[in-house]
């Protein structure tokens, strides 16, 4: 019977009842009450779609990380920009990305940042969870992709999800 009225997801329920707030109109007794039922709610429904709990066992390293995608996004984008505006023509290139990560939810932050940056696209994720396919818009050296992807992004999530 609690376990019916347990919260299965707290940091989504956190998360869902936050934004609910933000998009009310005011805070009021009615937008709290409906905030927690939703809050409650939408996990309970969506239970069966999450496999397991994501553990972030570091997660105050989360910060940090955001921080160095808003920098790197920023950065990108004046590159990208910069190559448009060149009368030089771009390296496209597909990288086969070896991951070191095993844990879905880390796979797929890392999928998602490698996308949100100008210039890199994740195109896909391959069976055994053990590829992913980066398309690269101006890259000579494959290798350096990797490396830096590596080095920027996989590592960190490596030690949040340890």
């Amino acid at each position: 019977m609690l376990d019916r009225l347990s919260f299965p997801q707290p940091w989504l329920s956190l998360i869902l009842f936050v934004t609910w707030q933000f998009l009310s109109d005011g805070i009021s007794g009615g937008s709290l009450v409906l905030g927690l039922i939703l809050a409650w709610a939408i996990p309970q429904m969506t239970q069966g779609f999450w496999p397991e709990r994501p553990s972030f066992m570091r997660f105050w390293l989360m910060p940090k990380y955001l921080a160095r995608v808003l920098k790197d996004i920023v950065i990108a984008s004046f590159e990208v920009a910069a190559l448009i505006i060149s009368p030089r023509k771009p390296r496209p290139a597909f990288v086969c990305y070896p991951l070191e990560l095993e844990h879905p939810l880390a796979i797929s932050i890392l999928a998602s940042t490698i996308s949100l940056t100008p210039g890199t696209v994740s195109a896909d994720v391959s069976d055994d969870q053990r590829l992913l396919l980066i398309h690269a818009l101006d890259t000579e050296d494959e290798q350096e992709v990797i490396s830096t992807i590596r080095k920027r992004y996989e590592q960190p999530l490596l030690e949040m999800f340890k």
